[in-house]
Parts: C-alpha cells; structure tokens; sequence
C-alpha cells in the first residue's frame, strides 16, 4: 500500500482567507467546472469526481460527478488533508487507512481515493481536484500527472472567473473590489502603522457627465477614461497602483517615497495639462483628492471615502486638487446625520415643532400676521439651527413631506387661534422642489378645506432663486396657487436673481426685504437709498411691501421713512411658541387699544 501523506505546512487563517476572496463557496453550478469534472471521471473510469473546496467545517462540492449532496463533514475527509498540506494525496483502499476507515466516505462504501491540490498562485490550497472508486485501486505517475494537470485547468478557471469579476472591462484596470483586497493586503508588505496616501482622481464633474450623456454616446466616456489612463501611466509609472471604481473615477494607492506636498503638486501639474491628453478638455474638469490613511489601520472603502471627498472639495473650491480635511469630513458626516434623521423627526411626535414671530403694520402698529418657522429637537443632538438642516432637506426627496408637515401644522394652528378671535394672515416657507410639483397647489386647496381656512389667510413665502430655478414648472405652480386664492411673498428680495421682468410677471402679492439691507440702515446712507429704490419699485408693481430684520427703533423709523408697510424682527418679538404668541398678540392689542383712548 502507497500513501503519499505529507506534513501539514500551510497557515489555515490564511488559507480560509484566500478562498473566501474568491467568492466561490455557494455559488450556482458551472458548466465550466463540470466539464472537467466530467473528463476526470472518464479518464479515470471512476464512478466519481468532484471540484471539493475545504470549508471551515464542511468539504463543498463546486462541481460533482455521481453525487448526490453538494457537501460533507470537513472532519477525516482526504480533501481535507490535500488543503491542509497543499499535497497530493491517494488512499489506495480507505477501508484498509488506519486514519480513513472510519471517515464519512468509507462508511459511505467509498475505497480508492486520489485528489490533487487546487493551488493559487500564492500557495494556498482551496481544496483538491479529486477522483474515487467504489473499489481498491493504484494509480500510476501518468494519472498523477493527468490529474494534476486537471487541477491545474480548475485553478485556471476560478482565476479567470475570479478576473472576471475584479478588472473593469473599459479600463482593465483593477476594479473597486480589487481595491478592497488589495488595500487589506498592504500590511503584509509595509509596515504597520505606516502612513500611505490614496489619491482619488474625478474627471469630470456629474452635471458634465449629464450634459455630455445627452448628446454622446457611451463611447465618450470609455474614451475619455482611455485617455486618462494612459496619460496617468505614462506621467507616474506602474508602481502607483490604479483602480477604476466608477464610470470616471479612480483611486490610486501611491507607492512609498513622494510626500502628500509632492503628490499635490504633480496631481495640479497632471490635471492642468489635460487638455494635451483629453480630447474632452472643453466639456469637462477633472479634480483630485488626496487622503492619507495608516497602513493596517484604516478601512478600505473609509479611506475611498475620504479621498473622494477631498476631490469633491476640490471642485467646491475651485481647485483642482485638494487634500482630506477632518473638519470638512466631520461637517459632512454631520450633514449625512441630519438627513437620515429628519426622516425619523417627521415621523416622530415630540422634535418638530413651529415658532411664529409676529409681522407688525408700521402705521397702525397692529400685528396683521406671523411667519411660522420650523424648529427642531433631536433626541440626541439637542436644537439643531434652522439654517443647518433646511438647505440640506430643502435638496433631497424630503423637501415634500417637510413642507407638508409644516403647512398642516401651520393652518391646525391658525384655525384655532382664528376660532380665539385672533385675525391674521400665517405665512409658511415653501422650497424650490415644492414648485416642481405638478400637484402642490390642489393638494394645498384641500388641506385648506381640511382645516377650515380661507385661502386667503395663508401666505407662502418663495425666495427669489426657488422662482427661477425653474422657471416654467414655476410658473405653473405659481399660477395654481393664485387660482386656489393664496397670497403669495417673494422673500429674502434682493439676494436672488432679482430679475426685473420676472417680477414684473410674478403672481405675488407682497415683498419681504432681505434684513441683509435693513440691519444698521439707520446708519447706512447707501442701505436706505437701496431700501428706498425696492420699494418704490415694488409699489409700482402692485406689491405691499415688508421689511425683515428691525430690530432697533431707529431701523423701524428708517424702513417706516422708506415707505415699507409692514417689520417684522426682534424689535418686536422674536420667535415665539404658540401659547406665548397668542399672549404677546393680546398684550400688545391692549396696548395699542389704551393709546387710543
């Protein structure tokens, strides 16, 4: 009896590693893998062969000629043995092998058994390429060889299936999941802790791609990447390993040697000649980030982040490269914070609230109405500003059911203060994607029914950029509301685009200055003149006009002297809850009530 056992000498940590990376356990049947599995049992005229991949606990079967199950118990199984010692292994007759005779296949009736190892090329042993009779058999050096040779043809498949899967069929660089493997396996040649750079490089911006997408087929974009590719390697040689991990973005992993000063300044030099290797170099800008990571400390796809966030830094600020900023990222992370959890703030019965701050006429001094303002109070973060979470949602899907709540909150209050015998007018803020829906004003008229409210007692406030943004779906939007019978404001005047014969145009009914202009204008000769100009001009356009931000005597005198109509600001009140607000507004038409006497 031969038994060719050799000593186990291969780490199984590494070896589990290896196959996992593969991604070939579980995976569907192939017929590439059970052709050659097919030819072994043939050849060999044995009853059955099998592709074994050795698991933690189990011996699965990637592909398997007269077998039935996909699996075994990984305990005394031959395949096994080759995995652990990378070897190949016969078992001439296992009911006669002291170590066999009692394992899963012998009881299963099973007697010869051969099997070459699956090797990759860094030595580790997947599993074996394995043969097995029914009865006691040798095997001669040609089979051996035959058999090693199938094996071989395995491991050619899995790394082509493998390749498939990890090279970007445009580029043939490595891919994003390369990326990932291969950053995990930088500890293995430099030292821990080390601190390495990831250099991320964009090559055009998303709304040139857009634009470039309308007109151009796909084979711009594979040109564009061509090019850039080979102007990269030819400008920083191979040792700087390229991965393209989206359409027009790749990272490098910069080889030791060139510090982030250096890689900077050589990335700008790139980048500003691309128009000698990029025939797009009209149409597109590309930007690079750089981040610095710790060698076997650092994720893989936190490190991607980081740097492709550095490059988003880069074309905010006009740059063409920019290096990661830890304030930057934080700012950004918070962000991301606020945006999923406003979701939960909506839907949740105790963070969002509204605050209303009182609008006064400045020649009876009355208050004619509030804006109501949105507040909001998070479990964890505490009173998160206004002006840090609505130009974040005011940007994404979220924006409807924002104003939503806001408007429903708004009219339930001002239904039960105007049951109070309180008379006003509430104005609420509306978002430029509020404008873009085809539906917003007839599902507003029927919040106004759902309430009770007359139309014209609520007021929605739209900035002059939200207006234009989109002029035509605007429009429409704009014209529907006026129909339902709502006033409509043009809010923070002056700041926008400021477009005279839009607002000529405008169904609008008042305008609310910006308190950009209106603070310190008792003391500013050029901000009354300002002042004075808008309201002239939107009296003569048919606007009542309100001034934003009075918060001293001599300010109210000032816009009052402008020939303003309305103020609104902390001379007054500031923002103030409902039960507070219904006490100010008594207080105050008391007052005025007592003067008049």
């Amino acid at each position: 009896m031969t038994v060719h056992r050799p000593m186990i000498c291969h780490p199984e940590a590494a070896r589990l590693d290896a196959l996992r990376k593969l991604d070939l356990l579980d995976t569907p049947p192939s017929e590439a893998f059970d052709r050659i599995t097919r030819m072994a049992a043939q050849v060999f005229g044995l009853p059955i062969a099998a592709v074994s991949l050795t698991d933690t606990d189990r011996q699965w079967f990637k592909s398997r000629v007269g077998v039935e199950h996909w699996s075994i118990p990984r305990e005394r199984a031959p395949c096994a043995t080759v995995a652990e010692s990378a070897s190949f292994l016969v078992i001439p007759d296992l009911a006669e092998d002291p170590e066999f005779r009692d394992s899963h296949l012998a009881r299963c009736g099973i007697r010869f058994y051969a099997g070459a190892p699956l090797t990759t090329r860094e030595g580790h042993a997947l599993g074996a390429m394995c043969v097995l009779g029914t009865a006691p058999r040798q095997i001669t050096d040609a089979e051996r060889s035959l058999l090693a040779d199938l094996a071989a043809m395995v491991m050619a498949q899995i790394e082509l299936q493998h390749a498939m899967g990890r090279l970007d069929p445009i580029s043939g660089l490595p891919n994003r999941n390369q990326y990932i493997d291969d950053f995990s396996d930088l500890a293995k040649d430099r030292p821990r802790g080390e601190t390495g750079l990831a250099l991320f490089v964009q090559l055009a911006g998303p709304e040139q791609l857009a634009s470039a997408a309308r007109v151009m087929n796909s084979s711009y974009v594979d040109a564009l990447v061509a090019e850039a590719v080979r102007s990269f390697r030819a400008e920083f040689g191979s040792a700087n390993k390229m991965y393209h991990v989206a359409a027009t973005q790749f990272v490098v992993l910069a080889a030791p040697g060139i510090t982030q000063d250096e890689w900077r300044g050589r990335l700008r030099g790139w980048l500003q000649g691309h128009h000698a290797w990029s025939t797009s170099r009209f149409v597109t800008t590309p930007a690079a980030g750089i981040a610095p990571f710790a060698v076997g400390a650092s994720d893989a796809l936190d490190v991607l982040r980081i740097a492709q966030g550095a490059a988003q830094d880069a074309y905010a600020s006009g740059a063409l490269v920019a290096v990661h900023s830890s304030v930057q990222d934080a700012a950004y992370r918070r962000r991301f914070t606020l945006l999923a959890e406003f979701g939960n703030a909506l839907e949740a019965s105790n963070q969002l609230r509204l605050v209303y701050q009182p609008r006064i006429d400045l020649a009876t001094g009355d208050c004619v109405g509030a804006e109501a303002l949105l507040r909001w109070c998070h479990p964890g973060l505490g009173a998160v500003p206004p002006g840090e979470f609505m130009p974040i949602v005011e940007q994404t899907s979220m924006a409807r059911p924002a104003t939503a709540w806001v408007i429903d909150a708004a009219l339930r209050q001002l239904r039960a203060w105007l049951d109070a015998g309180i008379d006003m007018t509430l104005s609420v803020n509306v978002a430029a994607p509020n404008l873009l829906e085809a539906d917003f004003a007839a599902t507003l008229g029927e919040r106004l029914c759902a309430h009770g409210v007359a139309p014209h007692r609520l007021e929605l406030e739209i900035t002059e950029s939200a207006a234009m943004g989109n002029q035509a779906a605007a429009d429409g939007t704009l014209a529907a509301l006026h129909a339902v019978g709502v006033r409509i404001a043009i809010d923070d005047f002056g700041t926008g685009y400021s477009s005279l014969s839009y607002l000529q145009s405008i169904p609008a009914h008042v305008v609310k200055i910006d308190q950009s202009f209106v603070r310190g204008i008792e003391a500013d000769e050029r901000k009354r003149a300002l002042v004075g100009a808008m309201v002239s001009l939107s009296h003569d356009l048919g606007y009542r006009v309100v001034a934003e931000g009075v918060e001293t005597e001599a300010a109210a005198a000032a816009v009052r002297a402008a020939g303003c109509d309305e103020a609104q600001g902390w001379l007054y009140a500031r923002a103030l809850e409902p039960a507070d607000f219904a006490g100010w507004h008594a207080a105050r038409t008391a007052g005025l009530a007592a003067l008049a006497l």
